[in-house]
C-alpha cells in the first residue's frame, strides 16, 4: 500500500487535494519562496461526523508540514518528520486531546506559550487540538488571542464534528480555513482494514458495513471480539423489551456493555501511568529522602487517580453515546424496511430483526422509541446519571 502518510486519509480525495497543495505551498515558503495568496494560512478546521477522521487527517497535514523529503510531494511517509509525527513523537508537533470532559484555560494557555517559539527542526510549529468542541470559555479565548496574531511558523489545527457555533465559536471559526470531511463508504473502509491492519476480507467488510462510516469503530469491531459481543447485546434490546420485567434486565446489559467499553480501553493504561509514577517517585528506594519522597508520591497519585477518574467518566459517556447510536441505528432501519425503502441499512446483519420490528411495530411507536434514545443521549450530556436515563429511555422502548 503506499506509504505517503495520506494513506491514511480514509475516503476523503477533496480534502487530500487541498491539504496537499497547502503542503507544498509551506514547503516553498520554508525554502524562501512566496507561494499565491491563500494557498496556505495558519489555522484550520477539519469539521466532519464521527469516525469521518479529523484527527487521522490533521494529524497527516501535520506530517506533511514537516516532511523533509525535497524530491517528491509533502507527506511522503518515509522521512524522519513523516515518521515522527504519525508517531506522536516530533519535537515542533503538539497534540492536544482532553482527558477528561474538557480542555481548561491553564492547558491552553501552555500550550499557546509554547507554539510561539521558533520551531527547532526550521520548519513549522504545529498544534493540533482534537475534539476543539470541548474548549472551556476560557481556553477558547486564550487560543482566540494566538489564531489572532499568530507567530511566523506557527499552524493551528483544529478538530471538531461542525463549525456551527455550538461546536466552535464564530471569532475562532472566522479565522481558520474550514476543510469539511464525510464519512467514508464501506468499501474505502475494508480497503484500508485490509491493507493497512491485516484484517481478513470477510471480517473486514462486516465491519465497514456495520459501522456507520466510523474508521476507528470498524477497526475495533474487527480486531476485537469483546467489543463485537458488546454491539451484539445492545442490538438484541429492542425485540428483548417484551413484558415490564425486561426493563431492567436490558437497562442492565446496556450499562454493562457501556462501562466494560470504558474498562477496557483505560485499564491498561490506567495502571501504566501508575508504574510510571512510582518508579519516577522512587517506589522501593532506600537510603536518605526516601520518606519524603514517599510523601510526595501519595500527592501525585491522588493528582493522578483524579485524572483517571475525569477520564473514565469521559471514555464511559462516549461508551454509552456508541451504544445509543447504535440503538438509533437500529429503529431507522425498521422505519426504512417499513417503507420499503432501498436505502442501505445501519445494521444491515440485523435486517431480519429489523424485518419483525416493522411487522409488529407501528411507524409512529417506532418514531416514538427513536425519540426515546435520542432523549437518552440528550439527557447524558445534561449531565443525568446514566442508570436513571437509561432506566427512562429502556422503559419507554417497552411502551412503544
Amino acid at each position: 500500500m503506499n506509504s505517503s502518510v495520506w494513506a491514511d486519509v480514509v475516503g476523503q480525495p477533496a480534502a487530500v487535494e487541498v491539504l496537499s497543495a497547502a503542503a507544498e505551498a509551506a514547503a516553498l515558503i520554508v525554502a524562501g519562496g512566496t507561494p499565491a495568496p491563500g494557498a496556505m494560512t495558519h489555522a484550520w478546521l477539519f469539521t466532519g461526523p464521527p469516525g469521518s477522521g479529523r484527527s487521522d487527517t490533521a494529524k497527516a497535514f501535520a506530517a506533511a508540514l514537516e516532511c523533509t523529503t525535497v524530491d517528491d510531494r509533502p507527506g511522503c511517509g518515509d522521512c524522519p518528520g513523516c515518521h515522527t509525527t504519525v508517531a506522536e513523537t516530533h519535537a515542533d508537533v503538539r497534540f492536544v486531546a482532553p482527558e477528561g470532559l474538557s480542555i481548561s484555560v491553564a492547558e491552553m494557555r501552555a500550550l499557546v506559550q509554547a507554539a510561539a517559539r521558533r520551531p527547532t527542526g526550521g520548519r513549522w510549529q504545529v498544534v493540533i487540538i482534537e475534539d476543539a468542541d470541548r474548549l472551556t470559555e476560557g481556553a477558547a479565548n486564550a487560543l482566540l488571542k494566538a489564531v489572532e496574531e499568530p507567530p511566523d511558523r506557527t499552524v493551528f489545527l483544529l478538530c471538531a464534528p461542525s463549525d456551527h457555533p455550538e461546536d466552535v465559536s464564530v471569532t475562532i471559526r472566522s479565522r481558520c480555513r474550514i476543510v469539511p470531511l464525510g464519512s467514508p463508504r464501506p468499501d474505502a473502509i475494508a480497503d484500508v482494514l485490509r491493507h493497512r491492519d491485516g484484517v481478513p476480507a470477510d471480517m473486514a467488510r462486516w465491519a465497514a458495513s456495520v459501522c456507520a462510516g466510523h474508521v476507528g469503530r470498524a477497526r475495533r469491531l474487527a480486531t476485537d471480539e469483546q467489543v463485537r459481543t458488546r454491539r451484539e447485546s445492545v442490538l438484541r434490546i429492542p425485540l428483548a423489551v417484551r413484558r415490564a420485567q425486561d426493563v431492567y434486565t436490558c437497562a442492565d446489559q446496556l450499562v454493562a456493555a457501556a462501562e466494560g467499553d470504558a474498562t477496557t480501553a483505560n485499564e491498561e493504561r490506567n495502571e501504566d501511568e501508575r508504574s510510571a509514577l512510582e518508579t519516577a517517585m522512587g517506589a522501593g528506594g532506600t537510603g536518605k529522602g526516601t520518606a519524603a519522597a514517599t510523601r510526595g508520591a501519595k500527592g501525585a497519585m491522588k493528582d493522578l487517580e483524579k485524572r483517571q477518574k475525569s477520564r473514565a467518566t469521559r471514555t464511559q459517556r462516549d461508551s454509552y453515546d456508541t451504544a445509543l447510536v447504535d440503538l438509533a441505528g437500529f429503529y431507522r432501519d425498521v422505519l426504512v424496511t417499513a417503507t420499503g425503502s432501498q436505502a442501505r441499512l445501519n445494521h444491515p446483519d440485523r435486517a431480519n430483526d429489523a424485518r419483525t420490528a416493522a411487522e409488529n411495530w407501528t411507524p409512529e411507536s417506532t418514531l416514538r422509541r427513536l425519540e426515546a434514545v435520542l432523549a437518552c443521549r440528550e439527557a447524558l450530556e445534561m449531565n443525568v446519571k446514566p442508570r436513571i436515563a437509561i432506566d427512562a429511555m429502556v422503559t419507554a422502548l417497552h411502551r412503544g
